[in-house]
């Protein structure tokens, strides 16, 4: 199923992140990791790319193992940085022959070797570029894009940012899913922007369960999330204890979820990471919410 089409029901809807495995001896506990999750039932699952591409192969086969023998629709990730049109191309094609109807667009981390190279040559600098080879490639991908509500890294500022995601939506985004934010605030600010700029595409919050102290920091250095106070003591208290940290970890994802509900959003995706039992115990918070 498209995802375009999921999100026309008026109904609440709860989806996860997967990645593929890094080597070719880990492709099995990944697999078995995501097909626990995809035994929740969720109303999709994303797969993520291997930086430069590398995993390319599991993600199609976790995504088509998820779609076919779970019946779970699958969103695929595609990056294109530092690669070839000959590359890119291929890829499409193996995504065509595997069924796969979903395709998130992104540009893909820039490695250390790679933010000081010369990109003048390179095929594809921005997703924007991606997004247009995915719609000449004559297949009818429905084609997500990525959105930062805290202001891409990269970005002058707000403005600049939501001005070059308007290209990317009117280069044929169908959809767009947020970095994650541990305050909703600053996404609620950040739909008001977009929608004032005429950005009307389904907009899919993204939440990360915060289960263990170290993944604070790693967070932060990757996404350059605000972290509010009220998650900051949570953290404070909780984070030598790795029991207590997990359980308060998921109470805070699941609140933040809920808030987002009751504010009008339908559609929430979990950075599940693989942790069938996160994914688990946020849906199972969620049971009589989702219904």
């Amino acid at each position: 199923m498209k995802l375009s089409e999921l999100f026309k029901q008026n109904k609440l809807f709860l989806s996860f992140e997967v990645f593929p495995p890094k080597t070719d001896t880990a492709f099995e506990s990944v697999k078995a990791a995501t097909e626990a999750i995809a035994e929740l039932h969720p109303s999709f699952v994303s797969v993520t790319y291997g930086a430069g591409g590398g995993t390319s192969r599991y993600t199609l086969d976790i995504a088509k193992n998820i779609k076919e023998v779970h019946g779970v629709p699958t969103l695929a990730h595609l990056t294109c940085v530092s690669s070839t049109r000959e590359t890119v191309k291929q890829r499409i094609e193996d995504m065509k022959a595997a069924g796969i109807e979903n395709v998130m667009a992104l540009r893909g981390d820039l490695t250390p070797e790679l933010e000081n190279a010369d990109r003048s040559g390179w095929a594809y600098r921005n997703a924007i570029d991606l997004i247009h080879e995915l719609r000449q490639s004559g297949a009818d991908f429905c084609i997500g894009g990525a959105c930062y509500p805290e202001i891409h890294p990269e970005s002058a500022d707000q403005k600049e940012d939501i001005r070059y995601l308007k290209e990317k939506v009117d280069a044929g985004c169908s959809f767009l899913t947020t970095q994650m934010f541990f305050d909703n605030n600053l996404f609620y600010n950040f739909m008001y922007k977009i929608r004032e700029a005429g950005i009307t595409v389904p907009v899919i919050p993204g939440i990360m369960p915060i289960t263990a102290a170290g993944q604070v920091e790693r967070a932060v250095k990757l996404s350059g999330s605000f972290m509010p106070q009220r998650f900051k003591s949570l953290v404070d208290k909780f984070g030598h204890n790795p029991a207590a940290m997990k359980q308060a970890g998921i109470a805070y994802a699941t609140d933040q979820i809920i808030d987002l509900y009751a504010n009008g959003i339908q559609n929430v995706h979990v950075y599940s990471m693989n942790k069938p039992d996160v994914a688990e115990k946020i849906q199972s918070n969620l049971s009589d919410i989702l219904g």
